[in-house]
């Protein structure tokens, strides 16, 4: 068994999970199933876990860092004052405060939350991303003349699919410029519009800092969409259990991939990691088209860690059953090479 730490879980206030799930519906579960699921996994791994409600204050992180002494803190933030460009904020002030924690550094979560700065840092490592181009808020919006329609449209920032729904697919200038004025008037962030590549949804998830390990292809699908509805992860699917059910959303490992594709794959999303220089784990998302060719949309470090999601189902397949896994998460935030640590 693992040494017991000390376990400083940041969770967002709202977001504080009861001791127990009993009596509780299955729309109020979702919403903080991650960090139940979290809290509970390390509780039974047998760690003294102290989770912690975070508003828009540091102090308060400070606080318990000074009361507590953690060995480590579990990162769960998402964003902070409700930009999610500030979760690497959070994360200098963890390195400032010389307290490990878990999940990506705070350079990696810089550079990968940028979805225009990182396709370009990928562009240049010749890994391949769809065409985009980037409007900033403030500014008049004009058609590129280099892109192709359709395009698709969304945040340059946030993530979580904030402000994707079907209509951010736009198939001329009149709808990329309604869609882009949207981005900006009710996610209040730079909009990012990329020439919508149709075909299959694929992630792959990546665990590690230095040494990495990848887990299998995975693939997420509809069953029941409405006719000629694209396969898009819009908000609503994300988020509305309903809705999940009634388009049929389904995941699973990728089944009859061309040839080679699934060792290319892996590959790529070694070297992804390695080129926004992310850390602890983080899940890459691509999109195959009828002809084979995989483009990366981009990378998200510190992915959901739900029991039965994603990212945790791909481990299992890898041999990383969820305990292992939140282990493994922790060791890997205490092992990292912080610059404090010289």
């Amino acid at each position: 068994m693992s040494k017991r730490r000390r376990i400083l879980v940041l969770i967002h206030e709202e977001l504080l999970p009861p001791e127990t799930l009993e009596g509780r519906t299955e729309e109020e579960i979702a919403q903080w199933k991650m960090e139940y699921d979290v809290v509970a996994t390390l509780q039974n791994l047998g760690h003294h876990v102290h989770p912690l409600g975070v508003a828009n204050e540091l102090l308060p992180i400070r606080n318990a860092i000074t009361a507590l002494r953690p060995h480590i803190a579990f990162n769960l933030l998402m964003h902070f004052h409700d930009a999610g460009v500030y979760d690497s904020a959070v994360v200098s002030y963890l390195e400032l405060l010389k307290t490990p924690y878990t999940g990506c550094n705070a350079r990696g979560l810089l550079l990968a939350g940028d979805k225009a700065l990182s396709k370009k840092i990928l562009s240049y490592h010749r890994i391949r991303v769809p065409r985009f181009a980037t409007f900033p808020r403030g500014r008049r919006v004009r058609m590129p003349r280099r892109l192709s329609f359709p395009l698709f449209v969304k945040s340059v920032a946030e993530h979580a699919s904030l402000g994707i729904s079907q209509a951010s697919i736009v198939h001329d200038e009149d709808a990329l410029i309604e869609r882009v004025e949207f981005i900006h008037r009710t996610v209040r962030t730079g909009a990012i519009a990329e020439e919508y590549v149709d075909g299959r949804e694929l992630t792959i998830g990546v665990l590690g800092n230095s040494r990495l390990t990848t887990f299998p292809v995975w693939e997420v699908s509809f069953d029941n969409l409405p006719d000629r509805a694209p396969a898009i992860m819009t908000s609503k699917v994300k988020w509305d259990l309903a809705y999940q059910k009634k388009v049929g959303l389904k995941s699973g490992p990728a089944t009859d991939l061309p040839a080679g594709t699934e060792g290319r794959i892996t590959v790529m999303a070694k070297r992804i990691y390695r080129a926004l220089g992310l850390s602890g784990f983080a899940r890459i998302d691509m999109r195959m088209n009828a002809e084979g060719e995989v483009y990366v949309l981009e990378a998200n470090p510190n992915p959901d860690l739900c029991f039965g999601e994603d990212f945790a189902e791909s481990a299992e397949r890898s041999g990383f059953g969820y305990l292992e896994l939140l282990q493994r998460i922790v060791n890997l935030g205490l092992a990292y090479r912080a610059p404090w640590k010289g």
